[in-house]
């Protein structure tokens, strides 16, 4: 008898694996659809009107993002706006008030404006991009019950997705990034969902690190106007 339950404990242990991975696929799947994920892979831009909260300051912003992977945010202060673009094989930024000449975008920055032009997401597809991802299980935000899923890329950067139990929507995510050589705790909080032309978006993020917080409130998505691939690309410092 002792066998028998060994056997059984054994063979039950080995197919915990495939379980998590058949109910990791289902919560995506649910997420997906709530989302509105394929109808967001036949969109072909991006265009982006919002208003950032930091330091007691509203910030105007906005973002363009042409697929396959074309990316660009501006955000006006004092009259003058900053820029920072990725066209597909180089980032750049500018800075107005510090220098006239676009400079080269490198690092934790650099890779933020990659992913910003993944239209599709990190969850989508993850493992095509390299990505590792488990579900941990639930948990419990603000009276809320979450799945909890942990992606952990190529370079070994992880973040924890939140989805909705009840709605299948991300409500959280979190990640210890690299910043100067340090480990910093990030978290997004995302709410105020609205449905735009068959997809469902956050019209609010929260975020949090030890450098301070900020809320960014969108004001306007639009998708699939015309955007000239010029407007990525680093300007020459005689333009």
């Amino acid at each position: 008898m002792k066998t028998k339950r060994l056997i059984l404990t054994i063979f039950f242990l080995s197919l915990l694996p495939v379980l998590n991975a058949q109910e990791l696929q289902e919560v995506l799947e649910r997420h997906f659809h709530a989302v509105g994920q394929w109808e967001l892979m036949r969109k072909k831009t991006h265009s982006i009107k919002a208003t950032v909260e930091q330091m007691g300051m509203e910030i105007p912003m906005s973002i363009q993002i042409k697929r396959p992977d074309k990316f660009r945010m501006e955000m006006e202060m004092q009259g003058q706006k900053m820029i920072q673009a990725y066209d597909g094989e180089e980032g750049w930024y500018l800075i107005p008030w510090q220098d006239d000449e676009p400079k080269e975008l490198k690092g934790n920055e650099l890779k933020q404006a990659m992913e910003q032009a993944n239209m599709e997401g990190e969850l989508f597809n993850y493992a095509t991009k390299g990505s590792e991802a488990i579900l941990e299980g639930k948990v419990e935000i603000d009276g809320a019950s979450m799945f909890n899923i942990k992606l952990t890329e190529m370079n070994g950067t992880s973040k924890n997705y939140y989805i909705d139990a009840s709605d299948y929507l991300v409500k959280q995510v979190t990640a210890i990034i690299k910043t100067q050589g340090n480990d910093v705790y990030y978290e997004q909080n995302l709410s105020d969902y609205k449905y735009v032309d068959g997809v469902t978006l956050p019209y609010k993020i929260e975020s949090q690190t030890v450098m301070g917080s900020s809320v960014i409130h969108f004001t306007e998505i639009k998708f699939n106007e015309d955007l000239d691939d010029s407007i990525f690309e680093k300007p020459s410092i005689n333009n």
